[in-house]
């Protein structure tokens, strides 16, 4: 198993919580921790321990980000007018590698990294390779010829397991995507409850 994968379920395992509502998730057979204290009766987590929590969740969501990265997004989010957790899931799904994976371009969100690493998209008729690249309202994100029959957008396609949100309008006979608008929470289908707001009193104290 890669190391991003084994990375992938050990986020789920930690949660106790099928994060990406994927169907191979070993929390669907375990719903205890990784490691050998794992099946330790939980204890009820402190204000501060549901907070961090929240933070990790949501950080481990979109393909594990580092810590940087996710106080930068949030410190942006902060200085936006309005909700500052809303303005936070809206930033998160403005990043490029976060609207490939929701288009169904790839089946998960660290195959939509690597997707754009490896130069498969396109943002406006020209080559993008950076995952955290933002997009924004109107912008058309396409699959470049050459990629367009590779297995891995083929499979993804067809998966019947998540729908393409109402803020990006795919077409898969093209294979282009356009980001309609930046959503807000209630807007976008994760499979577990994310609480920006726990996120937002996570920062505000630490």
């Amino acid at each position: 198993m890669t190391k991003r994968t084994s990375a992938k379920y050990k986020i789920d395992r930690r949660m106790g919580e099928n994060i990406w509502g994927r169907p191979k998730s070993p929390v669907n057979r375990r719903e205890y921790g990784p490691g050998q204290h794992g099946q330790r009766r939980k204890g009820k987590l402190s204000d501060f321990g549901l907070q961090l929590r929240a933070k990790q969740k949501l950080k481990g969501y979109y393909g594990d980000l580092t810590e940087k990265q996710f106080r930068r997004i949030y410190a942006e989010a902060e200085r936006v007018k309005g909700d500052t957790g809303e303005n936070l899931i809206g930033l998160l799904e403005r990043r490029l590698d976060a609207v490939v994976y929701r288009a169904k371009f790839v089946s998960t969100v660290f195959a939509a990294r690597q997707f754009v690493n490896h130069g498969h998209v396109k943002v406006n008729g020209k080559r993008v390779n950076i995952p955290s690249y933002r997009v924004k309202e109107g912008d058309v994100i396409e699959v470049r010829d050459k990629s367009k029959q590779l297995a891995v957008v083929l499979e993804a396609v067809g998966l019947a397991e998540r729908d393409v949100p109402d803020y990006i309008d795919a077409d898969h006979s093209k294979m282009t995507a356009t980001f309609v608008r930046a959503p807000g929470l209630s807007d976008v289908p994760y499979p577990v409850m994310m609480e920006p707001n726990l996120v937002v009193e996570f920062y505000a104290k630490n």
